[in-house]
């Protein structure tokens, strides 16, 4: 695709990512690693489960339904990962580099895809060159980051700018050339090492143009490299044409998801779905009910019942899914503001599968049904969502790609909805309880259906029966 701006190109998609559904993992909650500070009395720095706790796991991703595995962040840092002191070396307290490698081995063998968390924005205190910049400030090393007046700061020295407010993040100047240097080299490294794309944290945060000299240079090796870009708000396909960014995180749809929810009104799902046709005119946004910044679904949702809403559309919507790891298992955790306050939702896991709660593994195979009806219509990659019929407590919509449709409906209102869809229809997923008789799709109290069409009329623009209810 070409952006209408001149000289912007969008990016193209390599064609495996229309495949993938992530499994996302926070690699140091994920194997009980100490996250707090090497300097806090009692902090624990020995390895812990490490990267081989995560290979230990694919085989329960692959039975879920999971064809990529997207990991936080990997490399050495002083607490939670997102204060990188060196790109080029695993944290040793998710083991050695050979794990890593170990990791990409088994991923690949089993034919899943690798993407990894690029913390670019800013580094870590204890990053070699900001820890020069400090003893030498008459140094280059001070020209990779922004020194702000005043000079000094009491506690910690000289006032570099920051992350947010976060004084342990430093932010890096992107203007520098050794900085555009330094990244591009970090990419093509672990891309070399078997990875297949990047997750690039806090990109909107980072200037457009340097992605522009980043990208193009490691494209040039691995031209099927993917790069997400962390943005939570913004026009997504001015930053997709600016930045050449493959995707953006689609923080619009997962709040509309859960909002609509819990406020039993759709219209706002609506419109989010009507702006992620939108989107997919310029590209494929990254789409998730869940990820390591936010509360868990199943604790944000006043309704237990709806999280297989939640599911099914993220997987029957036009996007690149990502489950983060957990919610397959319904689990709960809310996220809070304080030191500390991400350790509920990025949790350890246990030895092994057997050793998961009983309680949650309804919510696993409903999750290996879904995403075994993603696989089978990869079409759904692209997917635009038609309005069929929308009211408050129900909604119904088109899944529209070429020569192919499914019919989506939502209820979750206390009785059970019945709609006509105006011919016959298959039923292929289903709450308990739904049946399709006819030409009428009855959805009961608090379910869903996912129906195939049987009927000619249909238009690709907008849907069965120009997007109208009939009945």
């Amino acid at each position: 695709m070409t952006d209408s701006a001149p000289g912007h190109t969008t990016a193209r998609e390599p064609e495996w990512v229309r495949h993938v559904v992530w499994w996302h993992v926070y690699p140091l909650g994920f194997s009980g690693a100490d996250v707090t500070g090497a300097d806090i009395t009692g902090a624990d720095r020995s390895p812990s489960r490490g990267l081989a706790h995560v290979t230990a796991w694919l085989d329960y991703a692959v039975e879920l339904g999971i064809s990529g595995i997207a990991l936080g962040p990997i490399f050495q840092s002083s607490t939670h990962g997102y204060d990188t002191t060196d790109h080029f070396r695993i944290d040793p307290r998710l083991g050695p580099n050979r794990d890593f490698d170990e990791l990409v081995a088994a991923v690949h063998n089993r034919g899943l895809r690798l993407l990894l968390d690029g913390v670019f924005n800013h580094v870590g205190r204890d990053f070699p060159a900001f820890r020069r910049a400090l003893s030498r400030p008459g140094t280059e090393d001070v020209n990779w980051f922004h020194l702000k007046e005043p000079g000094n700061d009491a506690a910690y020295g000289p006032n570099f700018a920051t992350f947010e407010g976060h004084r342990d993040l430093v932010v890096l100047n992107h203007e520098n050339p050794a900085v555009v240097d330094y990244v591009s080299e970090v990419m093509l490294y672990w891309l070399g090492q078997g990875a297949d794309g990047w997750r690039l944290d806090a990109a909107y945060a980072v200037p457009l143009g340097f992605w522009r000299e980043v990208l193009p240079r490691v494209r040039a090796v691995y031209p099927d490299a993917y790069f997400v870009g962390e943005v939570i708000h913004g026009d997504y396909s001015t930053i997709i044409t600016e930045s050449g960014l493959t995707s953006v995180t689609q923080y619009e749809l997962w709040k509309a998801i859960w909002s609509s929810l819990n406020d039993r009104n759709f219209f706002e799902l609506a419109w989010a779905l009507g702006r992620d046709n939108t989107y997919l005119d310029t590209f494929v946004p990254f789409t998730f009910i869940g990820n390591h910044d936010v509360t868990r679904l199943a604790s944000k949702l006043v309704d237990d019942r709806h999280i297989a809403l939640a599911l099914v559309i993220l997987l029957t919507t036009g996007g690149t899914p990502s489950i983060y790891y957990g919610d397959e298992q319904a689990f709960r955790g809310v996220k809070e503001d304080r030191a500390g306050g991400d350790d509920a939702i990025r949790p350890a896991y246990p030895g092994g599968p057997a050793d998961l709660a009983p309680d949650g593994w309804p919510t696993y195979r409903l999750h290996q049904d879904l995403t075994g009806l993603r696989r089978r219509h990869a079409w759904l990659h692209t997917a635009r969502a038609h309005v069929v019929q929308l009211t408050n407590q129900q909604f119904v919509y088109s899944a529209v790609g070429r020569n192919a449709r499914l019919i989506v409906a939502l209820n979750v209102a206390d009785a059970a909805s019945q709609h006509d869809l105006g011919g016959p229809a298959e039923v292929v997923a289903a709450s308990p309880g739904a049946s399709a008789d006819g030409a009428r799709l009855v959805v009961p109290a608090h379910g869903w259906v996912v129906a195939r069409p049987e009927y000619a009329q249909f238009d690709e623009k907008l849907g069965p029966n120009g997007g109208r209810a009939r009945g």
